[in-house]
This record gives C-alpha cells, structure tokens and sequence, in this order.
C-alpha cells in the first residue's frame, strides 16, 4: 500500500483525509436525524439549531488551540506563518471546545436541560470514520504510533512498521457508538449522562492512547493532549457525579 491512498471517483482523484472527514460530518448528521425523530426529542428545533451551531465553531476554535498546545516548540517556530495557525487539529480540542460552546449558548438562550446524549452515536461514527481518512494519509497525517514489531504493524512509507493508531481509534470508536445506541434505548439513565459517560471515556482512552504515539511529551512527561484530557475528564467525572448523586446525599 502506497500513502496516500488517494481515492478515484470517476474522473476526480480525491484526497482520502477530505473524502472521510466529509462523510463522517455527513452520516453523523443523517444518524443524528434518524435518532431525534425517532425519540420524540423535547428540545426545540431552534435550540437544536443553536446547539449545533455553537458545536461547530467551538470545536473549529478548540481544535487549533489544542494542537497548538501539544507541541509548543513547534508552535513557536511557526509563530509567523499565518498557514500554520489555520492548520493542524486536535480532536480533543474539538470535542471540548464544542461541548464549552455548546454550554454558553445554551446558558444565553435559557436552556437548562441536558442536549448531548442525542449527538454521542453520531460523534463516534463520525470519528470512526474520520480516523479511516487520518490512515489513509500515512505519515503527513502526525497521527500514526510508535514503532512496533507486532503483526498488524504498517509501514507508512518510511520503511518502519508502527502501530495504526487511526486504526485503533477507530475501532474504539465504532465500539462506543455500538454501547451508546443499546444505552440510548433503554433509557434508564438521567440526561446528560451518556454524553458525560462517553466524553470520559474517550478522553481516558486518549490518555491512554497517547502513551504508543511518538510525543513530544513536553509537560512532565505528558504530551499537551494528555494533559488537557486529564483535566477534562476530572471535570466531566464531577459533572457526571452530580447528575447520579441522589439528591440530598452528601458530596
């Protein structure tokens, strides 16, 4: 295999990171429209229209900030390129940065009720997806592992097999969905759970994930991603905690 694996529709040659990223926004919103129709979701169209709005340009936003802040030597280097701040992203950083926005929007349009529960089964579609494309890129992407000598090892064109990270990611990802959906039915969980839950699951999972990437870990022994996670998590930990917590029970 040759990367990039570039895709051929027709007469166009397509850039497989394009291609993926696409479909992942697409069939999560064509899931997210399935799923809403089908629980008879009681939050407004407007407001819906207003969450994903504030999803969006937060995690446009939180993205960039995140990659900026995993490798800030690099950063730093490329403080004068105006290329480089519209570059990289994290999807870390779009995740918290669209879930922070999400917050202020709902806080000034008067929404106090739990709206993340319906978007968990398109997220993680659409990350699965996504990380199908980070694959097919190979090395440009920066999201492949360290080297390994395991059979499922990839060489992405410099001669060295490395763990598919992508690949795992994935998986994971396609997994989560899977758990969210057979969750999602049963309903037996207050709102606002299932968000949380899966917010901290990947997050921890990333943390863990990181620790097969090649760095640089720049914080202690952490790399910027690392370290964002963990606080994050440990925030999302205590939302959830309160949300369970019957009322009354001591903190």
């Amino acid at each position: 295999m040759t990367f990039p694996v570039l895709l051929h529709v027709g007469p166009l040659t397509l850039h497989p990171h394009l291609v993926f990223e696409t479909l992942g926004y697409a069939i999560g919103y064509l899931v997210y429209r399935a799923l809403r129709a089908r629980t008879q979701d009681p939050i407004p169209e407007k407001t819906r229209w207003i969450v994903l709005t504030a999803a969006a340009v937060g995690a446009a936003f939180g993205s960039r900030v995140v990659y900026w802040l995993d490798d800030p030597a690099l950063t730093w280097a490329h403080r004068d390129e105006f290329a480089f701040w519209l570059g990289g992203k994290s999807i870390v950083g779009g995740l918290l940065g669209g879930w922070l926005a999400v917050e202020w929007a709902k806080r000034r349009a008067g929404e106090t009720r739990a709206t993340g529960d319906l978007y968990v089964v398109p997220l993680a579609l659409g990350l699965a997806l996504g990380r199908i494309g980070c694959f097919l890129t190979g090395l440009a992407d920066h999201t492949y592992g360290i080297p390994t000598t395991l059979p499922w090892g990839v060489d992405f064109g410099d001669g060295i097999r490395r763990h598919p990270t992508q690949i795992y990611e994935s998986l994971f990802a396609l997994g989560v969905a899977a758990l969210a959906y057979r969750i999602g039915k049963t309903r037996a969980w207050p709102a606002g759970v299932l968000f949380l839950a899966f917010v901290i699951a990947y997050l921890l999972y990333r943390v863990a994930l990181e620790t097969i990437k090649p760095g640089p870990f720049f914080y202690a022994g952490l790399d910027g991603i690392q370290v964002v996670a963990l606080l994050a998590a440990a925030y999302a930990a205590w939302r959830l905690l309160r949300l369970v917590r019957p009322p009354g029970e001591p903190g």
